[in-house]
């Protein structure tokens, strides 16, 4: 059965879509990959279409449900994969509680700002009923300066489950995502692909 790895966080922009096709990315190349998506957006559905024009990439299974057919879903392709990445939609509803419950671990993106810090509380609080394991990401850091200096003492006074392990907020990312692909598997390995590497295998020993 696969490992499944929930993103989630019910405040919007956060970067969920985007962490989620680039942890299932730099985990293609070593194991079976499925990402599954539950947001109507469907914006990993159009990121995986441009990945197929790029048949040298690593392949990554995809699916793409709502509603009732999220539980049936995540059976199925947790039977065909060895990790399984689940994007959720950006609100805590049914289909979010589904996954989280499913889930091995639950990542949650953040950016270093107080809003997210305030809006993570109710993902946190599903996560916590759940008895899941849940990592906290601060996603699209910007560079050192009083203001994330400032948010990041609140998270570590907040008490959650912050990873070290961070990624900036870097274009590497937007250009890599336009692509079909993941920072990691960018031609120029960059900064990005070294943060975004160090946070998969950081969030695989957790998961495990």
């Amino acid at each position: 059965m696969a490992l499944i790895i929930t993103v989630a966080q019910q405040k919007g922009g956060a970067g969920k879509t985007m962490l989620a096709a680039n942890l299932a990315a730099a985990w293609a190349g070593r194991h079976r990959v499925t990402l599954l998506d539950i947001d109507p957006q469907n914006s990993l559905g159009h990121w995986h279409k441009l990945r197929e024009q790029r048949p040298a990439l690593a392949a990554i299974g995809f699916a793409a449900v709502s509603g009732w057919r999220v539980k049936g879903e995540l059976d199925r392709q947790s039977g065909a994969a060895d990790i399984l990445v689940v994007d959720t939609p950006p609100q805590i509803d049914s289909d979010a509680a589904r996954a989280i419950r499913a889930a091995a671990l639950v990542v949650i993106p953040v950016q270093p700002a107080m809003p997210d810090l305030w809006a993570s509380a109710g993902t946190l609080k599903l996560v916590t009923a759940e008895r899941r394991r849940v990592a906290v990401v601060l996603n699209r850091t910007p560079g050192k300066s009083a203001l994330r200096s400032t948010v990041e003492a609140a998270f570590a006074a907040s008490g959650l489950p912050v990873l070290p392990h961070t990624l900036g907020d870097r274009r590497a990312y937007a250009q890599a995502f336009a692509q079909g692909m993941g920072v990691t598997e960018a031609p120029t390995r960059s900064v990005a692909a070294a943060e975004l590497s160090a946070l998969a295998d950081a969030l695989l020993e957790i998961a495990r």
